[in-house]
């Protein structure tokens, strides 16, 4: 999976997440104010439930007074007159209608303020969970914004780290290739060469001994030639002063080869008391300050190259600046990059750091901030 495809997965999972937020949100406002409205008809009904019920008592009362004066109209009926007997019992059947309507209604209320209530409640669950899921999601999205993008960058780090292991095997080889065609066309030529004219010259001896000195003078040249030679292969493949003078020493040496080959002018400035370092360290940083000289070399066009290292009591700052073409910065290194890859994988193995500022037309600057604990 491609660092495109994985990207547009992460956003399209942001993006999910966010609109599910958004409807949470919906249902949390909707919930609340349905809470809202509820708790203003459930107290609308509980007014309204007090209300009926005085008016039942009060009807309850003018109930049982109209059944009284009718028990009284119908013990002395022949007192009332027909028309007065009529009135009360019309009123008693009056006053039992409207209990019997009164008595339904706050039973109606009773109910609507219990099943509010219930519904009520439940809202108000519905609400305390959207809001705890609305939390929750703004969580993961912070969660996601934050640690998303890392775990990005780690995939792609570890796809860089298999092309760089891949471009590694491939470098050991052309390096090994490299060094047998030179050792084949220098020294090993060069010692043949000797070799045959050693041989000349042991028959010269005995013929022409002026001839022969002369032969021995030029197999001497001949032997510096191919001495040089073998220590150029040598100290490419690991420089002796390394080991023996340690990492300042070394680079003066290289920059001084640099511009025997390319005139390119060198500067090499030491802030801080100069010492000795662990041996990967001192080698991993000759290393990295070798590929970028090189690259420079190659590349940069520049004309002056300047080395800076700072060592503090437990770091060491190195800059390596040049005033060459330099090139546009981009975001991470191409897979093409196989020089500055190879620096920030060694950097990483020094669990140090490693920045690179370039432009156009101004050159290039290489900060490495190292931890020496």
């Amino acid at each position: 999976m491609d660092m495109n495809t994985l990207d547009k997965i992460v956003k399209n999972t942001i993006a999910a997440v966010e609109n599910g937020k958004t409807q949470i949100y919906d249902i949390y406002e909707a919930a609340r104010n349905e809470v809202e409205n509820i708790k203003k008809d459930v107290e609308r009904i509980k007014q309204e439930t007090v209300s009926i019920i005085f008016t039942v008592d009060d009807l309850e009362k003018k109930e049982r007074r109209s059944r009284l004066k009718l028990m009284e109209v119908s013990r002395n009926f022949s007192v009332f007159t027909e028309e007065d007997i009529k009135a009360v019992y019309d009123d008693a059947k009056s006053y039992q209608i409207q209990l019997a309507v009164a008595r339904a209604q706050e039973q109606n209320l009773r109910r609507q303020r219990d099943e509010l209530e219930v519904r009520l409640r439940s809202l108000k669950n519905t609400v305390a969970k959207a809001e705890g899921l609305t939390t929750q999601v703004g969580a993961v999205l912070g969660y996601l914004g934050e640690q998303m993008g890392g775990v990005v960058t780690q995939i792609e780090s570890l796809q860089q780290s298999q092309v760089f292991g891949a471009k590694i095997i491939k470098a050991q080889e052309e390096e090994r290739r490299r060094v047998s065609r030179e050792i084949h066309d220098g020294p090993a030529q060069a010692m043949a060469n000797i070799v045959f004219r050693a041989e000349v010259c042991e028959r010269l001896i005995d013929i022409d001994l002026i001839r022969a000195k002369k032969e021995i003078t030029d197999l001497r040249e001949q032997v510096r030639v191919c001495l040089k030679e073998t220590r150029k292969i040598i100290f490419d493949l690991r420089p002796m002063t390394l080991d023996d003078l340690g990492l300042i020493p070394t680079m003066k040496r290289f920059l001084d080869a640099v511009k025997e080959r390319s005139g390119i002018i060198s500067e090499v400035r030491v802030l801080g008391t100069e010492r000795r370092l662990d041996s990967y360290v001192e080698t991993g940083l000759f290393r990295i300050f070798q590929e970028a000289v090189t690259n420079v070399e190659k590349h940069a066009k520049a004309s002056i190259i300047s080395l800076v290292i700072e060592f503090r009591s437990n770091l060491l700052f190195a800059t390596i600046e040049d005033n060459g073409e330099g090139f546009e910065m981009v975001d991470n290194f191409g897979s093409e990059s196989f020089g500055l890859l190879g620096m920030q994988e060694r950097v990483n193995l020094l669990n140090g750091e490693l920045t690179i500022k370039s432009e156009l037309t101004v050159g290039t600057k290489i900060i490495i901030k190292v931890n020496l604990k």
